[in-house]
């Protein structure tokens, strides 16, 4: 099985080059109900393990100027990889200019190696879907020896230790995560840690379970719940129907002032006639648009200083 794939155009991070840390099978440490891969019990370890040079050649041979970013990832949980420290250490070698991304379930911060390990990518998002003890374990179904609490203090921990670009991804099933009460709890977590976006989205490929994702305008209904002052993104847009509805000018100011939108969210939720508003508010300054990693965002010029970045 290949362990470098790629590179995909991902519109949140740009040009991808991929490493699979378990390309031959599942090793997780979770066994999310929205999962692609098939239900499997969880492990606290890997057992089948690709070798370090194994890796470094695959990426040496595929590696070129044009990639924005390698993406550490895995069938599973990349952190699971027991030479995760020295495979850093390695790409960091080699990338000369292309950032470093890893996709990680937050779990194994717990673990101080691996927390210091991390620390030494130029980006890294971690998951966070519910903040609850009886949320996490129904909609993520950890490892017995995985305890939410304990997550949550290393999360914020390492959002305030950590230099690089730090993303959080919520990804919504219904019914499960997306209460008014769990999100209040999500909500105070967030406003602890500062971060360069939050991605919130829902089920866009089949699930390990018989689950169901969110349409997109509930996604965006749920991001009117958090402060927002939070950098929220709408990133899924598999489920996406066109509002398309009419917003005057005070409309658009404080739709945007209460959530930024992309370019994306507004073709869904203007008309024609809002976005001809929409380009006149931006030529009077009125609006500014606002780079947050590889996104912009549409955002009131008076409120600019007011969002929550790194």
């Amino acid at each position: 099985m290949k362990t470098i794939f790629g590179p995909i155009n991902s519109r949140r991070f740009g040009s991808s080059l991929g490493i699979d840390l378990s390309p031959a099978l599942k090793q997780c440490n979770f066994d999310c109900l929205y999962c692609e891969l098939a239900p499997s019990a969880t492990t606290d370890k890997q057992t089948n393990v690709v070798e370090v040079s194994t890796i470094i050649n695959g990426l040496k041979e595929h590696l070129h100027d044009k990639i924005d970013v390698i993406t550490i990832t895995a069938n599973g949980e990349p952190t699971l990889y027991p030479y995760l420290d020295e495979l850093i250490d390695e790409i960091n070698k080699i990338k000369n200019s292309t950032q470093t991304l890893i996709l990680t379930n937050s779990a194994t911060l717990v673990n101080d190696k691996i927390f210091n390990s991390l620390l030494k990518l130029d980006q890294v998002k971690l998951s966070l879907d519910g903040v609850s003890e009886d949320v996490f374990k129904k909609i993520d179904r950890p490892h017995p020896s995985i305890k939410i609490e304990n997550i949550v203090k290393k999360v914020i921990e390492f959002s305030k230790t950590f230099k690089g670009k730090l993303f959080i991804e919520i990804l919504f099933v219904k019914g499960i995560n997306d209460t008014k009460e769990e999100i209040q709890k999500l909500n105070e977590v967030l406003l602890k840690l500062h971060v360069t976006r939050i991605d919130i989205g829902t089920i866009d490929r089949p699930p390990a379970y018989n689950v169901s994702a969110l349409s997109y305008k509930e996604l965006h209904n749920a991001s009117l719940l958090f402060d927002n002052a939070l950098p929220i993104h709408i990133a899924s847009r598999v489920h996406a129907e066109p509002n398309n509805s009419n917003y005057d000018d005070e409309e658009i100011l404080n739709t945007l002032d209460k959530r930024p939108l992309t370019m994306d969210d507004i073709n869904l939720l203007f008309d024609e006639e809002s976005k001809k508003r929409l380009e006149i508010l931006i030529k009077e300054s009125k609006i500014s648009k606002k780079l947050v990693g590889n996104l912009e965002f549409f955002i009131p010029h008076d409120n600019e200083k007011r969002k929550r970045t790194k």
